[in-house]
C-alpha cells in the first residue's frame, strides 16, 4: 500500500471514529496521535519520500493530522461517561457531598445561653485581661492583705511582678465600675485560674460568668427576683431558689443560691445528695467599700453582684459526670452537643 493510499484509509478511519467514555477517547488518541501513532509513523515516512511527491503529500498529511486533532475534540466533548463500567449519567440534582461541620463546645453552648439571657434583661458583656494586678483582683474587692485567697495555694502569680492569673471575672467588674456611671447593669463571662489539683469535680482553669448591677436603690429583693428570673429561663418554670448565709469580702450581706434539684424535682438523689436542692452560685449587695475602692459613692448607690461557673451549669443541664471530659477535646464526646441538644 502506497504512502498516498494509507493517508486516504485513515482519513476514513477518522471520520468514522467514535467514542463514548473517556478511557476510550484517549485510546483514540494514542491510536492517531500519539508517540507511535499512525498519523505520526506517516509523517516519519514523509521523510523519505522523492522531492517531487513532497508539496502533494505534505499538505495532505497536514489536513489529516487537522482532521484527527479535530475529532478528537469532539470525542472529548461528546464523552459522558467517566469509565467502561459507567452506565449512567452525571444528576446534577443530586444533593453534593459536603464534610461534617462540627459543633459547639457545651461550655460555649451553655456560656451562651446565659450571655442571652441577661442580654434580654438589659445586661451588656465586659471583658478584661486575663493576666491582673493586686488591685483589680484583690485590693479593690476589700480582700485583706492576710487574706487566705493571696495565698499560693490559691493562685497563680506571675514570678517577679505584682501579677497574677485572675481568679474571678470580679476584675473586670471593678474596672468597669473605675471607668464608667452608674447605672451600670453588666456581665463578665471568661476563663479563670486557681492553683487547684485537677480531678472529676475540679480543674485548675474554667468559665465564670459574673454579674454587677448598680444604681440607685438597688436592694437584695432585686437581686433575689433577678436570679429566679435567670435559673427559670435556663432550667424551666418549675425550679425554685434558695439563698443561704455566706461571705465574701466583696458583697455584704452574702449568699449562696441553691435550686431544687432538677433530675429528681427535689425528691432526693445522688447528685444533691439527698437534699434536693444543688448548688450553683454566690452573691450580695456590693460592699460599700467596694465602691467607695471604685469611685463610686456608697451614699448614693447601692448594688448586687452574683457569679457561677460555667461548668457547674452545664453539668447540672448535660449530665456530664466528670469535668475533665470538658477539655480532652474527644471528638465522640463533643460530637453529642449542639444547640439544639440544650435541655431544661
Amino acid at each position: 500500500m502506497s504512502l498516498l493510499e494509507r493517508v486516504a484509509a485513515l482519513e476514513a478511519e477518522v471520520k468514522q471514529a467514535t467514542a463514548k467514555t473517556a478511557e476510550e477517547v484517549e485510546r483514540f488518541r494514542v491510536a492517531m496521535l500519539g508517540r507511535n501513532g499512525a498519523v505520526t509513523e506517516l509523517f516519519d515516512a514523509f521523510k523519505q519520500v522523492s522531492a517531487d511527491e513532497k508539496r502533494a503529500l505534505g499538505q495532505r498529511l497536514n489536513q489529516l493530522k487537522q482532521a484527527a486533532q479535530e475529532r478528537l475534540d469532539e470525542l472529548k466533548a461528546g464523552s459522558t461517561t467517566i469509565g467502561p463500567t459507567s452506565s449512567t449519567t452525571l444528576d446534577l440534582s443530586a444533593p453534593s457531598a459536603t464534610e461534617a461541620t462540627g459543633s459547639h463546645h457545651p461550655i460555649s453552648i451553655v456560656r451562651q445561653r446565659i450571655v442571652d439571657i441577661f442580654g434580654h434583661i438589659g445586661y451588656t458583656v465586659s471583658q478584661g485581661p486575663e493576666v491582673e494586678d493586686d488591685h483589680h483582683n484583690f485590693g479593690a474587692l476589700n480582700f485583706p492583705p492576710d487574706h487566705p485567697a493571696r495565698d499560693m495555694q490559691d493562685t497563680f502569680f506571675v514570678e517577679g511582678d505584682d501579677l497574677a492569673l485572675r481568679t474571678h471575672t470580679s476584675s473586670v467588674q471593678v474596672r468597669v465600675m473605675e471607668n464608667s456611671s452608674p447605672p451600670i447593669r453588666t456581665i463578665s463571662p471568661g476563663r479563670v485560674y486557681r492553683n487547684e489539683a485537677i480531678s472529676a469535680r475540679a480543674h485548675c482553669m474554667f468559665h465564670q460568668v459574673e454579674g454587677l448591677y448598680v444604681d440607685k436603690g438597688v436592694s437584695f429583693a432585686d437581686l433575689k427576683g433577678t436570679l429566679d428570673h435567670f435559673t427559670k429561663s435556663l432550667f424551666g418554670p418549675d425550679v425554685s431558689i434558695r439563698m443561704r448565709p455566706s461571705y465574701f469580702p466583696f458583697t455584704e450581706p452574702s449568699a449562696e443560691v441553691d435550686m431544687s434539684c432538677t433530675i429528681c424535682n427535689g425528691s432526693g438523689c445522688n447528685i444533691c445528695k439527698q437534699s434536693g436542692w444543688v448548688e450553683i452560685m454566690g452573691c450580695g449587695m456590693v460592699d460599700p467599700t467596694v465602691l467607695t475602692n471604685c469611685g463610686i459613692d456608697p451614699e448614693v448607690y447601692s448594688g448586687f453582684a452574683f457569679g457561677m461557673g460555667v461548668e457547674r451549669i452545664a453539668q447540672l443541664i448535660y449530665r456530664v459526670p466528670d469535668l475533665r471530659m470538658y477539655w480532652e477535646n474527644d471528638v465522640r464526646f463533643l460530637d453529642q452537643f449542639t444547640a439544639a441538644t440544650f435541655r431544661h
